[in-house]
């Protein structure tokens, strides 16, 4: 797509959009689970799939799966950083791997943020769920996973938090949940003191009430009483709300309660999936017992692929793919580290049983959300982000995305245009055999280039076969990288250098 071609095309999709919603804009909750594979669940896992998800398979039939739809990194920080943003997290200081629980924040003060776009429309919102972007603690911060040299004052309040990027409310944990510290935060505070030392994978400090088998029940019963909350002006018109509730699960530590321990017949991670579809469940049904179902637009997804942690070996000899039909897993830069579940629920506007096969990135959340408001999108924001908001409603007129990048684990990229798809690395950038470093000793190309149409598995590198296709995609990956943005709007800059050729490390 030529330059003049993408802006004319941008153009007219802006003036058609305008008109598409002059229904009552609607609720909207956002639903990202922690580390779960496309095919966990049933619905979409073309056949490969064995653990039982019967509520996600309820909200499939009842209104659209993305068969196509992508996180922004194969990994929790930067995706998260993309889903509120709509930028993709390689143009920050974060350029590998990704924060811990007293890291500084990644979300700069004044950038727009999905949550302060929708509070600028009327609407309140809150988060409730693992934030994992870097928060304000009072004192030395370290990145260190085991916090070493850390001297936070925890009974001091947060200096920066998700209520300084748009959020009304906040309750729930500040980065994974084997991540300390261990402690429910309220608002801009601790709830609880972390005068405890606890390990739920790694050791750390820990409020002396607070356990991780908890955390799923109890982010489920806030997030529904935060629906109560809302209900009465919601169901009105008057203020519409916005709900982000990312799950800490089925993330490590894996810790299903008892009522679901050996539910699945296949492994304790199998069953806290079988739990979380559970939580999404009763969530569906707080909608739809206070008359919010028909006009609020539900999106569930997941942050990156499965984690190999689920202990993959064991659930595929048990006839379980996690990552369906595609190779790898979490971290890393082949299919299965970054495809992710995607499905949307509004009774009122999308048909139910609806599929769409648009290449979508969980970055589009802003210009979406832009869009179904009616309010407008910054052109210094949303860099990466493009509205989804047609295809709901089964109006897609043309491909609106020009390419996707992806981004693993290492810092490593990819781009895909179309049916093909260029990898910068000789390996799986990520976690998976051949990591980089071994795929080099082995000989092979220091590039990838698959066709996905033909080769969905990623296992015929045709590099060598199409050199013109390989030149065509690194130019348009550099160009992305050179104007601060992939989408048609004034060029800005980059938060830090990035390079795309980023060599493995020995």
């Amino acid at each position: 797509m030529t330059i003049m071609k993408s802006v004319c095309f941008w153009a007219v999709a802006a003036s058609l959009s305008a008109g598409l919603y002059a229904a009552e804009r609607p609720n909207i909750v956002y639903i990202l689970c922690d580390d779960m594979g496309t095919g966990d669940i049933q619905a979409l896992s073309e056949g490969k799939g064995k653990i039982a998800t019967p509520r996600l398979d309820q909200l499939a039939r009842g209104g659209m799966a993305f068969t196509d739809a992508h996180s922004g990194s194969a990994v929790c920080t930067p995706t998260r950083y993309g889903v509120l943003t709509g930028r993709y997290a390689w143009r920050t200081r974060l350029q590998s791997g990704v924060l811990w629980g007293n890291s500084k924040p990644l979300i700069s003060k004044g950038r727009e943020t999905a949550a302060t776009l929708l509070q600028r429309a009327g609407y309140a919102t809150a988060c409730i769920g693992k934030w994992h972007l870097g928060l304000g603690w009072v004192g030395e911060v370290t990145d260190d996973p085991m916090l070493k040299g850390c001297t936070v004052d925890y009974s001091q309040p947060l200096t920066d938090s998700p209520l300084t990027h748009g959020f009304d409310t906040f309750f729930g944990i500040s980065a994974s949940l084997d991540m300390a510290p261990y402690t429910w935060i309220q608002d801009n505070k601790v709830v609880e003191l972390p005068t405890a030392t606890k390990a739920f994978h790694r050791k750390g400090p820990a409020g002396p009430l607070f356990e991780a088998v908890d955390v799923m029940p109890k982010l489920t019963e806030k997030a529904i009483e935060y629906i109560e909350e809302r209900a009465a002006e919601a169901k009105i018109g008057k203020k519409p709300f916005f709900l982000y509730l990312p799950y800490a699960s089925p993330h490590t530590p894996i810790v299903p309660t008892d009522e679901w321990k050996g539910r699945s017949g296949l492994n304790s991670y199998a069953d806290f999936v079988m739990q979380s579809d559970h939580c999404v469940g009763q969530l569906i049904d707080a909608l739809e017992r206070l008359e919010l179902a028909q006009n609020t637009l539900v999106i569930f997804t997941a942050d990156n692929g499965c984690s190999p942690a689920a202990n993959v070996g064991e659930l595929v000899a048990k006839g379980h793919y996690p990552s369906a039909n595609y190779r790898g897993y979490k971290a890393d830069i082949w299919e299965g580290g970054h495809r992710v579940p995607f499905i949307c629920f509004w009774p009122a506007q999308i048909k139910a049983g609806s599929t769409s096969k648009q290449t979508i990135c969980l970055t589009d959340l802003i210009a979406t959300c832009a869009e179904l408001s009616g309010e407008q999108l910054p052109a210094q924001a949303g860099e990466d982000s493009v509205s989804f908001a047609p295809a709901l409603l089964g109006r897609e007129i043309a491909p609106r995305r020009e390419a996707v990048v992806h981004h693993s684990v290492d810092g490593k990229f990819s781009i895909r245009q179309g049916d093909w798809k260029l990898m910068l690395c000789a390996g799986s950038g990520g976690w998976c055999a051949p990591k980089d470093a071994q795929a080099t000793k082995q000989g092979l190309p220091a590039v990838q280039l698959y066709n996905l149409a033909q080769d969905i598995g990623e296992s015929k590198n045709l590099q060598a076969d199409y050199p013109e296709k390989v030149e065509m995609l690194t130019k348009l990956l550099e160009s992305y990288v050179k104007r601060g943005r992939s989408t048609p709007g004034p060029d800005l800059q980059n938060d830090a250098a990035v390079d795309v050729f980023k060599k493995h490390k020995n």
